[in-house]
């Protein structure tokens, strides 16, 4: 008997197709929402926060447009985006280490000289209206770090540095968001808590002690975690908060309850590609 090579069975790939599944989307988001809503509601003080994801466009919200929250050290992005801007991103060697400095260090004394080098409260207004944050005020006088805002207008700003326009260049806003991505070790928590293994996180934090509203706290995170299918901007804000961990509990709650549950937001199904279709 002469043997016969016999061919192996060839494997063909199943088709399907994928379709969005609103009816699933719309029924995750009401679950979400109101989980976070207990959520906020069982932790002291104020509790307000925005999200967008620019991959899928889906968005969240409670109190996104509330702005009198105050910044502290999250306005520190703001001094710089709007040096650049004047600037044209010509900055010098003892700015950019000043800059370094004020964003990933959050150096007090470098934002206070960067802040007289932008012009103070005045110029920040007219960077405020130029690049569309209606819901931000800065701070008085030489205090920028009593910049007010809203978590709305912080996700505007982080628009701004992802997408581009408004006067800031890609070379500007890589040296914004580059440097956001570099923060201290000890100064990385907040929306981080969002991230899922892998993904990439730009952010800025602010934390100050308000010994004249009841001796509590304000404690805010913004920032962009970025990974496959997403490309989250999420800012949270705190006030009244009785220290500054409870701060970083709440904030780190509610971050980490959107980033686990993001995708759910935008499913999927699938169907068998059709057997017969039609040209």
């Amino acid at each position: 008997m002469v043997p016969v090579a016999v061919k192996a069975p060839v494997k063909v790939a199943r088709c399907v197709l994928k379709f969005p599944d609103p009816r699933a989307g719309s029924a995750a988001r009401v679950r979400l929402q109101r989980d976070l809503a207990r959520f906020v509601s069982r932790r002291p003080g104020r509790v307000v926060y925005s999200a967008l994801d620019l991959v899928t466009g889906v968005s969240l919200g409670y109190g996104e447009h509330e702005h009198d929250m105050i910044t502290a050290s999250g306005a520190k992005v703001d001094i710089l985006a709007a040096l650049l801007a004047r600037r044209d991103g010509r900055l010098g060697e003892g700015e950019r280490d000043l800059a370094s400095r004020m964003i990933r260090e959050s150096d007090n004394g470098a934002a206070d000289a960067l802040w007289s080098r932008v012009g103070g409260g005045g110029a920040m207004s007219a960077f405020y209206r130029r690049i569309g944050l209606r819901e931000t005020t800065p701070g008085p006088s030489r205090f920028w770090g009593g910049t007010n805002t809203s978590p709305a207008d912080r996700v505007r700003l982080l628009k701004v540095l992802v997408n581009g326009g408004k006067g800031l260049t890609s070379a500007d806003r890589a040296t914004v968001l580059g440097l956001m991505g570099r923060v201290q070790k000890d100064q990385a928590w907040g929306v981080s808590a969002a991230a899922r293994p892998g993904d990439r996180v730009a952010l800025k934090n602010g934390w100050t002690p308000r010994p004249f509203i009841h001796h509590t706290w304000a404690v805010t995170s913004y920032g962009r975690v970025v990974g496959p299918g997403r490309d989250l901007l999420l800012s949270v804000q705190t006030d009244r908060q009785p220290g500054e961990g409870t701060g970083i509990q709440t904030i780190e709650g509610v971050a980490r309850m959107i980033g686990a549950r993001l995708d759910s937001l935008s499913p999927t199904t699938t169907r068998p590609c059709p057997t017969n279709p039609v040209a």
